[in-house]
């Protein structure tokens, strides 16, 4: 009889693992490692993505343009989980990217990533006309890139969508905060609207969400903790920037209100248009990112540009900002040590909940100019 129960309860903890295998198939830090492979990349601190969100798909190495295209790169995965190519393999990325498919604990579900080993290029002309759609459940909403000389698709845009998405169900494209549009100053553009964040949003007391686009990159994990640290400012450029110039139209929403969704009659809803330059690097060699609560006060902050002043226009109207601040190691500045983002928003306050839902940016052939 004690036989027999111990055979019982062996199978029936087998059946409970087996039961609670994790389903989980996603890439949590990527690097590559050794001495040999050091010389690829400008800063060692480039040599490590950590804290990749879960919506990620597409993982870039800022390498030097001369680099070796043979590298091995290691992840860390879900627990259980598995990746192929094997993570430490070295691999070509000669001819490309490499695809890697990361398989859950339990083979139930697996996801591709796509790894890039290229040096990254300073945004010049931004005309917004490549444009993709994301799927997220069971809503779709615009993505924006660029297209670097050699023809390499690059991602720097991102937006809020992903978050805004949570809340939403069979949305399209035409609903979301970010979205492109047709009737750009020059072909395509872009449009930013101060949306409602549903039911969800107000029991958060995030009861808005305004449309906002920006270089860097959406942490979707942080949505729901840290709203602020969702938003991941940067791309590292070995060029000071001097200017920032484009096209806007703007007409801001009906009623102001604040975080309580009370109204202000007094106010009335502003866009934002700045950039910010910054060390992308801390004195000791680590990795600095800046985020929606530090992106303008962080000490690595070196210089910033913001116009000043966007009045309302239904016309397509010119912008011009200039970057002040202080000076530029100009050998750290060769080694990709200074990162730079652009920011729209359809409401100045949208980072605190404030605004006015209806308030619509429009942005379009948007220009940077570098020192020489």
């Amino acid at each position: 009889m004690a036989t027999m129960v111990a055979i019982a309860c062996i199978a029936l903890t087998a059946c409970k693992k087996e039961e609670f295998k994790n389903p989980e198939c996603d890439i949590i830090s990527a690097w590559v490692q050794g001495d040999e492979y050091a010389a690829c990349f400008f800063q060692p601190s480039q040599m490590h993505i950590d804290d990749i969100p879960s919506t990620t798909t597409e993982l870039v190495f800022t390498v030097r343009p001369a680099s070796s295209h043979r590298l091995p790169v290691f992840f860390t995965v879900s627990e259980g989980a598995t990746v192929s190519p094997a993570s430490g393999s070295v691999q070509d990325f000669s001819a490309g990217p490499v695809t890697y498919t990361v398989t859950s604990e339990d083979d139930a579900y697996s996801r591709r990533y796509t790894v890039y080993m290229r040096p990254p290029e300073a945004p010049v002309t931004i005309s917004f006309e490549h444009v993709g759609t994301a799927v997220q459940g069971s809503s779709r909403y615009h993505v924006f890139c660029e297209i670097n000389a050699n023809g390499d698709t690059n991602r720097i845009w991102a937006s809020g969508n992903q978050g805004y998405a949570i809340t939403q169900s069979n949305a399209t494209p035409e609903m979301f905060p970010t979205r492109s549009v047709n009737d750009g100053y020059v072909g395509k553009g872009v449009c930013l609207t101060t949306k409602d964040a549903g039911p969800m949003g107000h029991l958060m007391n995030k009861p808005i969400a305004a449309g906002n686009l920006f270089i860097g990159e959406f942490n979707i994990n942080a949505v729901l903790t840290n709203a602020l640290k969702s938003t991941v400012f940067g791309m590292p450029v070995n060029k000071v920037p001097t200017r920032v110039e484009g096209y806007y139209k703007y007409m801001p929403g009906a009623e102001f209100t604040n975080a309580q969704m009370q109204v202000d009659p007094n106010r009335t809803d502003e866009a934002n248009i700045y950039a910010v330059f910054f060390r992308n690097q801390d004195d000791e060699g680590n990795p600095v990112k800046l985020y929606g609560d530090n992106v303008m006060t962080s000490p690595c902050v070196v210089m910033k540009a913001q116009v000043a002043s966007l009045p309302a226009t239904a016309e397509w109207t010119r912008f011009e900002m200039n970057f002040e601040g202080g000076a530029v190691d100009l050998q750290l500045l060769a080694n990709y040590g200074y990162s730079m983002t652009l920011v729209f928003s359809s409401s100045k306050g949208g980072d605190a909940f404030e605004g006015a839902i209806g308030s619509m940016l429009y942005i379009d052939e948007v220009h940077v100019t570098y020192e020489n």
